[in-house]
């Protein structure tokens, strides 16, 4: 990093106004309620809700932000803005950007983003395939909200901003209204959309496997909502939370981007001592409300040549990936090949747990697992290249992160899957399955509509 580049980060960081003012209060709402009602309630340009480990977090603001792209990173504050270079390594800048905020004398500040799947071309691929559009994006709020069973803890720039914070907090859930259930039948028309398309993309990636190009890769489709419709994104968010078993959930609208999701994985999690896991999750099948066939279908899957193969593919690759951040003898598997509960579906999955090498950060980490093994392929490179002949069109937030992290060195970084996404008016749902040169296009078909089942059915669309 050039010393005129780490001075302009420096002066960023110091237009940066501290969360000065703290307070807490009671909550009358679940935490996810409470969450979604701010979000609703448009107290800023962007916001993000990000669900960890039974505390939901909320924030809010606009004018600080760090948005990426393949050419330049470009760092918002105070009404100035200042722009770097990226030289086809924005992460990097990215990266060095945010650590500014962590110099001594100012206080920890966390901060909320995206990683677009995209990011992966520059890491792993055709720098040249990563287009135009922004990669990363994160915001350094002026409000932060945790929210948990009954407590509310609010952080923010000033008076002003807590007090709206607690208004809308101390509204009663009754006033806010109900939206109706969608009909199951439309659910399973926006679902089986495509189908045809996916079963030919899949059957060619397997003739590309079986002649030795590439071992895996995840390949997915495209499920548009109905022409017209307008998608409430948090009304979604807290049936589809109500419905689903998520490892992290998010609701946010930030840098362009809105999305309300139920990750069944997490890429990364950098903890401030430098411990570093990854969650590979690979191998699927439907999760009803029989328990009886919830069974049998548990035991087919642990029995399933096919499904553990890849499983242990995505496995091994994790372990590789960590490895190369990682103090030497310090990776280890752990919870091999269990099996989770992810909303309409189960899943084969593993934690690979490390720590990380002196001098190396949770954004060093990030790169080299990103993004997931479970949403790519292997090897990535190959994978990349069948997505980009087989897929139709760029992911965006699908297979990228959703992301807080703090200047204390941690990050928390979700895997977009099982999420209703955003641009605009439009809004879609994605889904995929890992196809093996022992895939048969039928199931990966019927994979995905399983994993679709997790978010179609509690879309919620706004009326007029």
């Amino acid at each position: 990093m050039s010393s005129g580049t780490r001075k302009s980060w420096d002066e960023w960081a110091r237009a940066i106004p501290p969360l000065r003012c703290t307070s807490s209060l009671e909550s009358h709402d679940d935490p996810a309620t409470a969450a979604a009602h701010l979000a609703k309630a448009g107290l800023a340009g962007q916001y993000a809700v990000y669900e960890r480990a039974g505390v939901w977090y909320f924030a809010a603001g606009s004018a600080v932000t760090v948005t990426a792209d393949v050419s330049s990173v470009t760092a918002r504050a105070d009404g100035r803005t200042w722009t770097a270079e990226a030289g086809a390594r924005p992460l990097e800048v990215f990266s060095d950007a945010l650590a500014a905020l962590g110099d001594p004398g100012r206080e920890e500040r966390r901060f909320y983003g995206w990683a677009a799947f995209e990011l992966a071309h520059l890491l792993h691929g055709d720098p040249a395939a990563a287009g135009t559009e922004p990669l990363l994006h994160t915001l350094v709020p002026c409000l932060e909200v945790s929210l948990t069973p009954g407590l509310a803890v609010i952080r923010a720039v000033d008076e002003a901003w807590a007090r709206k914070a607690a208004d809308l907090l101390a509204e009663s859930a009754a006033t806010r209204g109900t939206v109706n259930a969608v009909p199951p039948d439309r659910a399973e028309t926006v679902i089986a959309h495509g189908i045809g398309a996916y079963g030919q993309a899949v059957a060619r990636t397997v003739a590309d496997i079986r002649a030795g190009h590439l071992e895996k890769a995840v390949l997915s489709r495209r499920v548009p909502l109905p022409a017209g419709s307008r998608a409430d994104f948090a009304a979604t968010y807290l049936a589809g939370r109500r419905a689903n078993t998520p490892a992290r959930s998010y609701l946010l609208d930030l840098g362009g981007r809105r999305a309300a999701g139920f990750s069944p994985e997490t890429v990364l999690e950098v903890q401030e001592d430098a411990r570093v896991s990854t969650q590979p999750l690979a191998g699927t099948r439907a999760l009803g409300t029989d328990p009886a066939e919830n069974e049998r279908l548990r035991q087919e899957l642990l029995r399933d040549p096919k499904e553990i193969h890849e499983h242990a593919v995505s496995v091994r690759l994790a372990c590789d990936e960590m490895s190369a951040v990682c103090r030497p003898g310090s990776v280890v598997v752990g919870e091999f090949m269990t099996v989770k509960a992810r909303g309409s579906v189960q899943h084969l999955a593993s934690r690979v747990t490390g720590r990380l090498r002196p001098g190396t950060g949770p954004w060093a980490a990030f790169a080299a697992l990103f993004p997931a093994i479970t949403a790519t392929g292997v090897s990535k490179r190959a994978a990349l290249a069948a997505l980009a002949r087989y897929e139709d069109g760029p992911r965006g937030l699908y297979g990228g992160a959703v992301f807080r992290g703090s200047t204390d060195g941690s990050l928390d970084a979700a895997l977009v899957l099982r999420t209703l996404l955003g641009e605009g008016e439009r809004a879609w749902l994605r889904a995929g399955a890992g196809v093996t040169g022992q895939s048969v296009p039928e199931r990966e078909i019927e994979e995905t509509c399983e994993k679709l089942r997790s978010v179609a059915p509690h879309v919620r669309y706004a009326e007029d």
